[in-house]
C-alpha cells in the first residue's frame, strides 16, 4: 500500500513528466506519448515510470532515445520540481503493454 506522499509525489511527477514528453513528441512528428502511471519507492528515491507510445510500432525505438536521454529527463524535471522536493528519484523507464494487451484479447473474444 502506497503512502500518502507517495501517491502525491506519483501524482506530481506524471503531470510534469507529461509535459516534458509533450514537448518531445511535438519533435518526433507523428508520435504521442502517455505516461500512464509513475510508482514512487517508498524511501522516494526511485520513480517507475509507465509510458504509453502511438504507434506502436515505433515504440522500441522511441524507448531507446528515452532511455539514453534519461538523465536529461530526469533534470529537467528537477527544474520543474526543485521547490517541491529535496531529492529528485532516479527514473526508470518501462513500456506499458496494457492498451495493446487489450486489444488482442479484444482480437481473440471476436469483438
Amino acid at each position: 500500500m502506497e503512502s500518502t506522499r507517495q501517491q502525491k509525489v506519483a501524482r506530481l511527477q506524471q503531470k510534469d513528466l507529461a509535459d516534458i514528453f509533450l514537448r518531445y513528441a511535438k519533435q518526433q512528428h507523428g508520435v504521442l506519448i502517455s505516461v500512464t502511471e509513475v510508482r514512487v519507492s517508498p524511501d522516494l528515491s526511485v520513480s517507475n515510470v509507465y509510458l504509453s507510445i502511438f504507434p506502436p510500432q515505433r515504440a522500441q525505438e522511441i524507448m531507446e532515445d528515452i532511455l539514453i536521454s534519461a538523465p536529461q529527463i530526469r533534470g529537467e524535471l528537477g527544474q520543474k520540481e526543485r521547490f517541491q522536493l529535496r531529492i529528485i528519484p532516479e527514473l526508470h523507464f518501462h513500456l506499458d503493454t496494457t492498451l495493446d494487451q487489450m486489444e488482442h484479447i479484444d482480437e481473440l473474444l471476436g469483438k
